[in-house]
């Protein structure tokens, strides 16, 4: 009977702790503005997905940068680390006419990095947030801007998870 009970106290504390451990490996980001998506791959593989998710979804690539290639050129080992800038002209030019400052914004970036154990995280601001700042300036129609913006990367990350897993 002890052991039962024992076997039970143990089954539950062990439910917690794997039910609390997605949380805990989120800690790290901010609420406010993320969008986080754990994935199964390795970095590498998310990368390549992301990059072939932003094609499918008709958006470009403008900018790439991350340090962990440089810092591999000087010896120093680091996880993957890479922002990939993600826009399309079209929504430059009507961001433009409602709000010159906004576009420092652009590109909106998704950030990819490698977790301790080698599995992949997908990160981005969500662009309403981003563009939130302005409104102001740019009215309803620059965040109608963000919310189409949003359905947008919010495709470009569930089609790049569901690659990469």
């Amino acid at each position: 009977m002890a052991t039962t009970r024992w076997a039970s106290w143990l089954t539950v504390w062990l439910m917690v702790l794997l039910l609390a451990a997605p949380a805990a490996a989120d800690a790290r980001w901010p609420e406010q503005g993320w969008r986080v998506l754990p994935v199964s791959s390795s970095y590498a593989e998310l990368l390549e997905a992301l990059r072939e998710a932003v094609e499918a979804e008709g958006m470009f690539i403008v900018t790439e940068a991350g340090p962990t290639e440089a810092a591999a050129r000087r010896g120093e080992t680091i996880p993957g680390n890479r922002v990939v800038g993600v826009f399309r002209n079209d929504y430059a030019v009507r961001t433009l006419r409602l709000s010159v400052p906004a576009m420092i914004e652009a590109p909106i970036r998704f950030y990819v990095t490698e977790n301790d154990d080698g599995i992949a995280t997908l990160a981005w601001k969500t662009p309403s947030h981003v563009l939130a700042p302005y409104l102001e300036e740019g009215g309803e129609a620059l965040a109608e801007i963000g919310r189409e913006l949003d359905a947008v990367f919010d495709a470009i990350g569930r089609r790049a998870r569901a690659a990469a897993q």
